[in-house]
């Protein structure tokens, strides 16, 4: 029987993958304490780099860059908490989905996300773990429950999934249930729903021209209140998940 090896200062390696044993907070770089994502129990990371500092005051910054294996997300994790909560691996293979497995899992997924919303919660910039999601935290997520790797923030799942259509005019005829729906400016996108069905939309808004927490929206008449009317007037376009990320 092997025995795991768990990260520790003298098992820490650059460049070596691990696997968590729980659930971490992500942050935007060595200094920051604003949470860019969340980790979950299960997913496997790279150790990128190492950065401890000690300061005058007796108070210390200990911090490691990982990039997340399922999405090549990267960001920083807090040495004290990743200590002893991760086991080493030796390899780590993202899986290939068909296009047809993907659409076989596209009722679980919106099973999921709707059980979600049941749970009392707010918006959380960051949040991907539950019960607190944003909005592209609660995307990937639902994907994710049914092992379907997609990116992790909006605009990054905007270029990776197959346009639907980018004129809302026309839209209505062409949703299917699972397809994304994408608003922001002209230039960037900033937020994304999970088309339910027949217009309707569920995702994690603010609390500014939003709900502060999980809601179902409509993209069309006559089913639009003042938030629904404010992402309407945002929209971008809408996407297909075809394939599974590939790290």
């Amino acid at each position: 029987m092997t025995l795991e090896v768990l990260l520790t200062n003298s098992s820490f390696v650059l460049g070596s993958l691990w696997k968590l044993r729980i659930n971490i907070d992500c942050f935007k770089n060595e200094f920051s304490e604003e949470l860019v994502t969340q980790a979950s129990i299960g997913r496997c990371f790279q150790l990128l780099d190492y950065f401890k500092i000690d300061f005058k005051n007796n108070q210390m910054i200990d911090r490691v860059k990982v990039r997340l294996l399922e999405d090549d997300y990267i960001c920083w994790l807090k040495f004290s908490e990743l200590t002893h909560n991760a086991f080493k691996i030796e390899f780590w293979k993202a899986e290939l989905l068909s296009k047809e497995q993907i659409f076989d899992r596209i009722p679980s997924i919106l099973d999921w996300v709707k059980a979600v919303a049941e749970i009392s919660n707010e918006y959380l910039w960051g949040g991907t773990i539950g019960p607190n999601f944003d909005c592209s935290g609660l995307v990937q997520s639902a994907f994710a429950s049914s092992g379907v790797w997609i990116p992790r923030d909006a605009y990054q799942q905007e270029n990776f999934c197959k346009n639907v259509s980018m004129d809302i005019s026309s839209l209505d005829e062409k949703l299917m249930p699972g397809d994304l729906i994408f608003f922001g400016t002209v230039e960037k996108c900033t937020h994304v729903g999970l088309h339910i069905d027949n217009g309707f939309y569920i995702h994690s808004s603010g609390v500014s021209n939003g709900h502060n927490g999980i809601e179902i929206d409509c993209l069309f008449p006559p089913n639009l209140g003042n938030i629904a009317s404010f992402y309407r007037s945002h929209f971008r376009s809408a996407g297909r998940v075809i394939s599974s990320y590939q790290s």
